[in-house]
């Protein structure tokens, strides 16, 4: 073997790695939705938990970005300690999927079918379809398909490169003796598990050991004991994410290292009772790469059936390894904790959390809102203390929201998921000043308890119209938001318009009040502030419905959608705007 070889046997292993990334980055963007829908139906059910996690694992191509993922859930309350156990099961046995697609360079045969299935004779073509699908349209899904199909091109490449570059090992004795030497099944899972550990992907490790069988003197010896230890390298990758992160999240990463280092266990110590005692031929016979994805895929299944039953048996291990104590984690630390940067690994599923902190963002500032309003009639300081701690809460959340949606939008997103990045990162900071104004309407609310200030009867009147227009918009506000709702969106600007009217009215009324003696200038200043933060309330509004409908309608301009709406444009804005003047009576 020359130099020249192991030049060749880098770059083999450069494309192999490249490869098998761009593949499962570009299944992971086309199967978003199904993704979404299969993570949607998490239970508590272990066999059904098993399911998901080989489904999930079968799509993406990674047992170590399913466990990941897996983690970042638990660390986020998404997921429970129980539920995890199932999946992670799961995803060993779904990543085998990776193996059988890899035996299908050591196809043989002269036949049409035979030469066909042979990577290197389909897999020209099909980078051939994968990179003017790339390259030449312009669909999200097109691209992702591409992209898949370049993917799988170049693992497939780096993989025949591979086999080519260590052909010539064959007629090297000094390799069949290192490979003897892992025919000693401690040494040869300690191999695995180091492979793996370092280029974190056991998917890799099972093609590289494919890749070595092409000098026939890889045995079923030597490979068993490897494709074990494989399976306690793949943990590598968990146990690092789980780092700093909450408890259950760290029990998570124990459990699978856990299920695999018993599994290895068990299934290691029969193989050692065969290899010393039974000895059988097939043990000293060379093993192909159909043959790796065979053992590959019979040991993950003998885990599994051997460690499923054993789920409790698992979690406690878990828990007793790492002990709760006395203090619970802070709310606040909780709702932080859902935007956890692992799951960014997963973008479709971080888009979908910050979907959740936003939503939760939305409650908390429209729950300040009503909680101030309710001052207006009757102080209460512990009301007072609630809306400042849910303004807090906004604030907070609003700072992280815009770090993580930053980092998000970095993200090899498709085009759904770019437009709903970029429909939250427009919305956080209209949530954030609606919080804000709460907390104005709050402090109004103070102030007219500590001066003891009253207004007359017609200004009551009028706070009270404003309320119940400024209680319309938030609801409609909020559906929208939350549920996507474009019909109720469309009912936020004219009512938004009402309030300017409202507010127009609301003043003139007062000067008219304050030449007649009836309202004094200090009821002024706090009148006025009432109603300021009224209105900012519904232009905060205004402006997240009006992105939602924008960002529906192809990201039409914000300005020449509302000018459109003033021009008289828009047959449903007349209809609704004349609707609200005639319950507000503002004919």
């Amino acid at each position: 073997m020359t130099i020249f070889d192991v030049f060749a046997l880098c770059g083999g292993l450069a494309l192999f790695l490249y490869g098998m990334n761009l593949m499962g980055d570009g299944l992971e963007r086309k199967a978003g939705g199904q993704l979404k829908d299969l993570l949607e139906r998490m239970t508590s059910n272990t066999f059904k938990g098993f399911m998901l996690g080989m489904g999930v694992t079968a799509v993406i191509q990674s047992s170590s970005a399913t466990t990941v993922m897996v983690v970042g859930f638990v660390n986020s309350g998404v997921m429970s300690l129980r539920q995890a156990i199932g999946i992670i099961m799961g995803a060993n046995v779904g990543t085998t999927v990776t193996a059988w697609i890899l035996s299908l360079t050591g196809i043989q045969g002269s036949s049409f079918l035979m030469q066909i299935l042979k990577p290197s004779n389909f897999s020209p073509v099909l980078a051939l379809i994968g990179i003017v699908l790339y390259m030449f349209t312009k669909k999200s899904s097109n691209k992702d398909t591409g992209a898949i199909l370049l993917g799988f091109a170049i693992l497939m490449t780096g993989m025949e490169a591979m086999s080519g570059a260590v052909a010539p090992l064959k007629t090297m004795p000094e390799f069949a003796n290192i490979l003897l030497l892992f025919q000693n099944p401690i040494l040869g899972v300690l191999a695995g598990a180091v492979l793996t550990a370092i280029i974190q992907s056991s998917s890799a490790s099972v093609g590289i050991l494919q890749a070595l069988c092409v000098t026939g003197a890889v045995t079923y010896g030597a490979a068993i004991p490897i494709i074990m230890g494989q399976n306690i390298g793949t943990c590598a990758t968990a146990m690092i994410s789980s780092v700093g992160a909450s408890k259950n999240a760290r029990r998570t990463s124990l459990i699978h290292l856990y299920f695999n280092v018993l599994g290895t266990t068990v299934c290691l110590i029969a193989y050692a009772i065969a290899y010393y005692v039974v000895k059988p031929a097939l043990i000293f016979m060379p093993i192909d790469a159909a043959g790796i994805a065979v053992v590959h895929t019979a040991f993950n299944l003998i885990t599994t059936t051997i460690m499923l039953p054993m789920a409790g048996l698992l979690e406690k291990m878990a828990y007793a390894t790492i002990k709760d104590d006395a203090s619970d984690e802070p709310q606040q630390a909780f709702e932080l904790s859902l935007l956890d940067e692992r799951l960014l690994a997963t973008p479709t599923v971080a888009v979908e959390q910050s979907r959740l902190v936003a939503n939760m963002m939305a409650e908390f500032s429209f729950d300040a809102c009503r909680k101030a309003m309710t001052l207006l009639d009757n102080f209460d300081q512990s009301v007072y203390d609630e809306v400042v701690e849910l303004e807090g809460r906004v604030d907070t959340l609003e700072d992280k929201m815009g770090t993580y949606l930053l980092a998000l939008g970095r993200q090899s997103l498709s085009e759904a998921d770019t437009s709903e990045v970029a429909l939250l990162l427009h919305s956080i900071g209209d949530l954030e000043r609606i919080g804000d104004h709460a907390l104005g309407l709050a402090k109004t609310a103070e102030e007219i308890r500590t001066k003891e200030i009253a207004f007359s009867e017609s200004a009551q009147k009028d706070i009270m119209t404003l309320r119940m227009a400024i209680a319309d918009i938030m609801g409609y506000t909020i559906n929208a938001f939350t549920q996507h709702d474009l019909q109720a969106a469309h009912h936020v600007e004219p009512l938004e318009q009402i309030v300017d009217v409202l507010r127009v009215k609301m003043k003139e009324g007062h000067i008219d009040r304050m030449q007649t003696g009836m309202c004094t200038q200090q009821t002024g200043f706090v009148y006025s502030d009432l109603i300021t933060n009224c209105q900012r309330i519904s232009d905060h509004c205004s402006n997240l419905a009006v992105t939602l409908i924008r960002t529906d309608v192809d990201k039409m301009d914000a300005h020449a959608y509302l000018g459109s709406l003033k021009a008289g444009e828009d047959r449903e804005f007349i209809e609704l705007y004349n609707q609200y003047k005639k319950k507000y009576n503002l004919d």
